[in-house]
């Protein structure tokens, strides 16, 4: 029987995703009360706002977030993003840095490469923001020269954000491997042996928007 995991936080009125962006404000373009007079009676419709900034709930980064001439998230192709292989590398508890030892024992090549490392247990709290587990610059380098096809993480961010140089974002976007981050639930996954999607919005012009990213298990 074919399973789906779901992978992406609930995007949520008023969340906070990152500290310093505001979080998305939901609301109704037009209510079921005021569609009445334009329907016929008994039918009514509702129309949903939403103001957010791209890096909300769990997002992908193309490759023009971090650089004005990369793909942009109308231009990432569908087989980058879609229907991957995909593999989960666990990290230790409490590891923040995460070094290119933990990934060397498997074959990553061609792959959704996510990392666990339980940080989605502290969403929607003040921990989350602290001391979050980060991937290294080898790290990065060494995913990058095995032509891993996505990276995702379930934390705060890849990079540590005290290093303004962000050299996961830099090296992993330049070599145009998105990045997902913000998941959650890769406790739930095996090792290996399942399908990855993390699909946003064709926007032009734009390098984040939030996913539904999911893993399809057969």
């Amino acid at each position: 029987m074919t399973q789906f995991i779901e992978l992406s936080h609930i995007i949520e009125d008023g969340m906070m995703t990152y500290t310093g962006l505001p979080g998305p404000v939901i609301s109704d373009h037009l209510s079921r009360e005021d569609s009445v007079s334009h329907y016929s009676e008994g039918t009514t419709f509702q129309i949903g706002k939403i103001e957010m900034v791209a890096n909300t709930g769990t997002y992908i980064d193309a490759p023009f977030h971090r650089y004005p001439k990369g793909i942009d998230l109308s231009g990432l192709e569908m087989a980058s993003i879609a229907n991957l292989d995909g593999i989960v590398i666990r990290t230790a508890q409490g590891m923040r840095s995460i070094d290119k030892d933990v990934f060397e024992s498997d074959h990553v090549a061609g792959k959704a490469v996510l990392i666990h490392t339980g940080w989605d247990r502290h969403w929607r709290s003040d921990a989350y923001f602290k001391n979050h587990p980060f991937l290294t610059r080898d790290a990065s380098e060494y995913l990058k020269s095995c032509d891993a096809a996505l990276v995702g993480i379930d934390s705060l961010n890849i990079d540590d954000t005290a290093d303004g140089t962000r050299p996961a974002h830099s090296i992993l976007l330049k070599a145009n491997i998105p990045i997902v981050e913000h998941m959650c639930n890769l406790d739930v996954l095996p090792d290996q042996g399942f399908r990855f999607f993390a699909v946003p919005a064709p926007v032009k012009g734009m390098g984040s928007f939030p996913v539904r990213a999911f893993a399809l298990i057969d």
